[in-house]
């Protein structure tokens, strides 16, 4: 599978930290004063920024950008040719990462395009024979997700790094670290359950094998440590370190198969939130040591390739700690010898009821709340208590394609 390359540059210039600039020329529409929604626009894609505190949303006719606290639509974009069916923010910078949905007509699907909205233009585009899958990316490295195979290139340059193959990945499953010092990339193996970590820094490869079923989905934390994991089964998520591949902790969604949506890690590593098609969001209390951006576990392999390989449980001690809040258990744990896994599992500590099958994604707020964005067009903020777990309380719901919720 090849790709093309073309910038209108010789190098992409740092991104610009800040607000999206208001006044553009080219190929997007300036924003019009009167936001005269048409009840036909549809919500094609939803995505995360880096830390949270933004989500991007692909339409039938553009992209909008939405602060989430306060919730607020900061900016939006559209397009005479048609819409987006994926974007990819970068941090809170004007640079974007976007393809075109189907019906695009100036940008096909097959084509990754790198937005500079400082700029209102194009500074370089990436051209594949197969559908775009999915794009990452951090402040070094752009990955494009094809079914078969990734590509990671450089961000200032646009140089293929690397090339590295998949089982088929229609749902563009890979996820990156986003810490300045560790450089980690995580993604479905060739075989059915296995998973794929790339630890560039260390130019190491770990091959972790999470399920019999397979992925689903999965997620890193921020420094790349840490991995989640959900197969097509849907009923376990499991956590590993992503050093020497050992799963630390297992923790039961339910018993009935489901389609995992989303799995996002606190911001402190204490909470793991999951959702799912069954119209509930989970939440895990996590028994894993909070791993800052300066961590001594990753510096000290860089130094000693040899602790990398290394298997022994005292390896993990540094890892693995008693919670302060504990997920529950089944009462009948202690005989967990004779009775079938699912007794002995353990359970989400607080839960939220949304409608079901409806694709939501998860992740985390300030002070003890979970964000939630749905592909109906709909934001949810949810308070749960740390201490003693159970049903989350709403906080806020907006339905964000409204007219009602465009900048003023």
């Amino acid at each position: 599978m090849s790709s093309t390359v073309s910038t209108s540059r010789g190098s992409i210039p740092p991104a610009r930290v800040g607000s999206f600039e208001s006044g553009i020329s080219g190929p997007f529409s300036s924003i019009e004063p009167e936001f005269n929604d048409n009840d036909e626009t549809e919500l094609l894609y939803v995505s995360w920024n880096q830390d949270y505190g933004c989500f991007a949303a692909g339409t039938s006719c553009g992209f909008r950008i939405y602060n989430c606290d306060p919730f607020k639509e900061t900016f939006r974009r559209n397009l005479k040719s048609g819409g987006f069916g994926i974007i990819e923010m970068l941090f809170r910078s004007n640079i974007l990462a976007l393809v075109g949905g189907k019906t695009n007509s100036q940008y096909p699907p097959n084509k990754v395009i790198i937005w500079d909205d400082h700029q209102s233009r194009c500074i370089g585009e990436f051209s594949f024979r197969s559908e775009v899958r999915a794009v990452k990316l951090r402040r070094d490295r752009i990955v494009v997700v094809l079914e078969h195979k990734i590509y990671v290139y450089n961000f200032m340059d646009l140089k293929l790094l690397y090339q590295i193959e998949t089982l088929a990945n229609p749902r563009g499953l890979c996820c990156l670290s986003h810490n300045s010092n560790t450089s980690v990339l995580a993604c479905p193996g060739l075989r059915r359950g296995l998973v794929r970590v790339e630890h560039f820094g260390l130019n190491m490869t770990k091959l972790i094998n999470a399920h019999d079923s397979q992925i689903a989905c999965l997620n890193l934390t921020m420094d790349g440590l840490l991995l989640a994991t959900a197969s097509t089964k849907g009923t376990l998520i499991r956590i590993f370190n992503t050093m020497d591949g050992t799963r630390l902790q297992e923790v039961r969604r339910g018993v009935d198969k489901a389609d995992i949506y989303s799995i996002a890690f606190s911001p402190n590593v204490q909470w793991l939130a999951v959702s799912s098609d069954k119209g509930t969001v989970h939440l895990f209390s996590l028994r894993v040591r909070v791993v800052g951006e300066d961590s001594s576990i990753y510096s000290s392999a860089a130094q000693s390739p040899a602790m990398v390989h290394q298997n022994s449980s005292s390896s993990l001690n540094p890892l693995i700690s008693p919670s302060t809040s504990a997920n529950p258990s089944s009462s009948l744990s202690f005989m967990k010898g004779m009775l079938p896994k699912y007794f002995s599992s353990e359970w989400s500590f607080a839960q939220l009821h949304i409608p079901e099958y409806t694709e939501f994604i998860a992740s985390f707020g300030s002070q003890n709340t979970v964000v939630i964005v749905g592909m109906d067009g709909s934001f949810y903020r949810c308070s749960f208590d740390p201490v003693n777990g159970g049903e989350m309380l709403q906080q806020e719901y907006v339905r964000f394609l409204k007219p009602d919720n465009r900048p003023k």
